[in-house]
């Protein structure tokens, strides 16, 4: 199983992978990337695949060969670095301001609730950042190798793989504030959700797609415990949770303490990028509140699409990539807007 991974990583690596099922759309240009030199504002249409091809084409081997190191290390990396993209895309736009440290202008997003002792693999994206100066100095932004890295960790785990438009550059600050706004916690009803994603320009078939990310990774208690224990501030668990599901949570997560526990969001195939995070919500086994409110959630079109992508792998992970092409947009800075950071961890 190992060395068919490898195969299809390596397959990925040259851009040639099977499951290429996503491609730019017809609003993205086509040329070839020649670096930074022209252009201004943010014209959606500049983002490119081909971005780098001629100013630093070893940019996806680089980035591909310290992911798969870092993910044979540890496995529930590959997790880690997707939740990176989406914790950034969702705060200001997709301009790498997650990967700032405190500086005296302002509190970094890592001491944000939703990020806080959460989120990991800093030190994967400096290694990466590191490599890519070596070879290609002050020329791929941090905002791009989130982006790339999105990518490569879907792939590494059996997921889809899509082409990346790149030309994002990097914000020069980081908002805490609007880290605590704008990142969805676990709690959203279905209602709040879809209106959390609207926001960012995506909508319900977006939603429902990219919450597919939960088929790898895991979740500390304290993401979850309300469930088991007093939902409604009434001393009784969530009732959409199926039952033996919850007596397994409750030996996971006991009422005190505890909350630092973890346990995998998809438990039936945790390293693997698949559909059975849908095939679990059907029966009630959602980790989350917001996972199980995709189907519990009276709300009609989202139970279908659950449905639909828990029958249907093929169709989820169709979805899947254009969703995060589509949330890859969200907001970047282009052009002569923003820098390429020269260390993702502070501005030049």
């Amino acid at each position: 199983m190992a060395s068919k991974m490898h195969l299809v990583f390596l397959a990925f690596l040259s851009l040639i992978s099977p499951f290429m099922v996503a491609q730019a759309d017809p609003g993205y240009s086509y040329g070839y990337g020649f670096g930074w030199g022209s252009g201004s504002g943010n014209d959606y249409s500049s983002l490119s695949p081909y971005f780098y091809d001629f100013s630093c084409p070893q940019a996806n081997n680089i980035i591909a060969s310290v992911l798969e190191n870092a993910v044979a290390q540890d496995p529930r990396m590959a997790a880690s670095l997707l939740r990176l993209h989406f914790h950034d895309c969702f705060v200001q736009g997709c301009d790498a301001s997650i990967l700032l440290d405190d500086s005296a202008a302002f509190v970094s997003e890592k001491k944000a609730k939703p990020n806080l002792n959460s989120l990991r693999g800093f030190t994967v994206i400096d290694e990466i950042k590191a490599r890519l100066e070596e070879a290609c100095p002050e020329t791929v932004s941090c905002a791009d190798i989130l982006a790339l890295v999105a990518r490569a960790a879907s792939v590494l785990s059996g997921g889809p793989n899509w082409e990346v438009p790149l030309g994002r550059r990097d914000s020069k600050a980081a908002n805490m504030l609007l880290a605590n706004a704008t990142i969805p916690p676990p709690i959203l009803t279905a209602q709040k959700l879809i209106a959390s994603f609207q926001q960012q320009g995506l909508d319900e078939v977006d939603l429902v797609a990219l919450s597919g990310a939960h088929t790898i990774g895991v979740a500390r208690c304290t993401s979850f415990k309300q469930r088991l224990y007093s939902q409604s501030g009434n001393s009784q668990p969530d009732l959409s949770l199926e039952k033996a599901y919850l007596n397994e949570l409750k030996s996971v997560c006991p009422s005190s303490g505890g909350d630092n526990n973890i346990t995998p969001l998809d438990y039936a195939s945790p390293k693997a990028f698949d559909n059975t995070y849908y095939k679990l919500i059907l029966g009630g086994r959602g980790l989350l509140f917001t996972d199980q409110q995709l189907y519990s959630g009276n709300y009609a079109n989202l139970a279908q699409l659950v449905k639909s992508y828990a029958e249907d792998e093929g169709l989820f992970f169709d979805q899947f990539a254009k969703s995060m092409v589509k949330m890859g947009k969200i907001s970047p800075l282009l052009g002569t807007n923003g820098e390429v950071r020269k260390y993702c961890r502070r501005p030049n």
